[in-house]
């Protein structure tokens, strides 16, 4: 198995700890775009803090962000851990002691010690110094200064550039030569939103070019992450990034931005609210693969979906490409409940069930009505060559850690399923 494209070190710490490593002064919060010095971070992480709410931020003096970076690695409060959709991927899925991992991403010399035995990395991969992004926490009733927290969030920051230009691709088409994998794993395509609209559109096309070169006997896994940008979207999808790959994995947010982007089904929708409409989302899923995906009249090799939301998840698949979906959509799910609980085996005393106990498959053509058994958890039903596995999450109650949830369930998903020789 081989992953690329993002890699880097998350440093998890409390933000007022940082800020007061730094030595800045509790003030008034203000939004900033962009961030290029200590000030602006103060300002912005109290502002955010304020309202309990998430943001990500690009950092953009390099110096500045290299002594806060040290600052809040050496920090004796913080936590280092493997950080990057790609690595993610390729971490969980070394845990598997009969896989070799190549992974091709900016790797520091922190990343590399961090990385499982598993994991090879290619000497052009390795940098002298690490991608480091910051996560800097925050609990509910947290006070700096007058500012107080209304509920538990976090503020992340980084100045990544070799992220954003996917530097590493290259490298890793070049690679799977001697490599050999039987599954390529793709993420990082969110990161080149930092750059110009013409150096995207341009590095895009490179991307593409180089993802054409791999063997099309390789399954190719897309792992899609948060955008803001619809145009962007809707060139991956439309003439570029979906038709070469056999598979992709998402979750809610993306989803939604995917119809809304392209005008498919539901796309008037402007959120969710609660937990996601399992009808909505299967014809959304179903659109996908319909338009976008394989058939005979369009060149596309799109066959699979994995889709992932808190409460459940749903495998969609073209017929005749995959094998083994309900074992993968159950691996995802159990995934999901053992990882954010941090425990081996799923804990019942920490989980509940947020899935709904029925629904329609469908709002636009005549759908199934489908109650869960519990004897039988995995759901599956047809729809015009496509098949759809349904399986209900066991949510866990007071999570552990949720970064890279999604990661560990594309994962662990795609490691039982069987891709058919075409």
């Amino acid at each position: 198995v081989s992953s690329s494209v993002n890699a880097c070190v998350d440093v998890v710490l409390s933000g007022v700890k940082l800020l007061e490593a730094l030595g800045l002064e509790p003030g008034d919060g203000k939004n900033h775009a962009v961030l290029s010095s200590g000030q602006d971070l103060g300002e912005a992480f109290t502002h955010f803090m304020e309202r309990g709410a998430a943001a990500e931020r690009f950092f953009s003096d390099a110096a500045a962000f290299r002594d806060i970076a040290r600052a809040a690695s050496e920090h004796p409060a913080a936590q280092l851990y493997v950080g990057g959709n790609a690595a993610l991927i390729g971490q969980k899925l070394a845990t598997n002691p009969d896989l070799k991992i190549l992974l091709c991403g900016p790797v520091g010399p922190k990343l590399h010690e961090l990385l499982d035995d598993n994991v090879i990395v290619p000497p052009e991969s390795m940098q002298e110094r690490d991608e480091f992004h910051l996560i800097l926490e925050y609990q509910a009733g947290e006070q700096w200064g007058r500012v107080r927290a209304p509920t538990a969030n976090r503020f992340i920051f980084s100045h990544d550039l070799s992220n954003g230009a996917l530097n590493m691709l290259e490298v890793f088409v070049s690679s799977l030569d001697e490599f050999q994998p039987d599954l390529v794993v793709l993420s990082g395509l969110h990161m080149m939103e930092g750059q110009s609209k013409e150096a995207r559109q341009r590095r895009l096309m490179e991307a593409v070019a180089s993802i054409s070169d791999i063997p099309t006997d390789i399954p190719i896994h897309l792992e899609l992450a948060s955008m803001t940008d619809q145009d962007f979207m809707s060139n991956i999808m439309h003439q570029q990034v979906f038709p070469l790959v056999n598979s992709i994995g998402l979750n809610e947010q993306e989803l939604l931005f995917l119809t809304q982007a392209a005008s498919g089904p539901h796309a008037s929708l402007a959120s969710w609210s609660g937990v996601p409409d399992v009808g909505v989302v299967s014809d959304i899923l179903f659109w996908i693969l319909k338009e976008h995906g394989k058939a005979a009249e369009r060149a596309s090799d799109l066959t699979r979906i994995h889709f992932h939301t808190l409460a459940y998840h749903i495998l969609a698949t073209v017929d005749g490409h995959w094998g083994n979906q309900a074992a993968a959509v159950a691996a995802g799910a159990r995934a999901a409940g053992t990882q954010a609980c941090a425990t081996d085996t799923i804990d019942t005393s920490r989980v509940l069930l947020k899935a709904p106990r029925e629904f329609l498959t469908s709002h636009t053509e005549a759908p199934a009505r489908i109650s869960l058994n519990p004897d039988e958890p995995v759901v599956h039903w047809h729809r015009e060559g496509i098949s759809f596995h349904f399986t209900p999450v066991l949510v866990c109650k007071d999570p552990v850690r949720t970064v890279g949830l999604g990661d560990a369930i594309s994962a662990e998903g795609l490691l039982y399923s069987e891709a058919y020789p075409q």
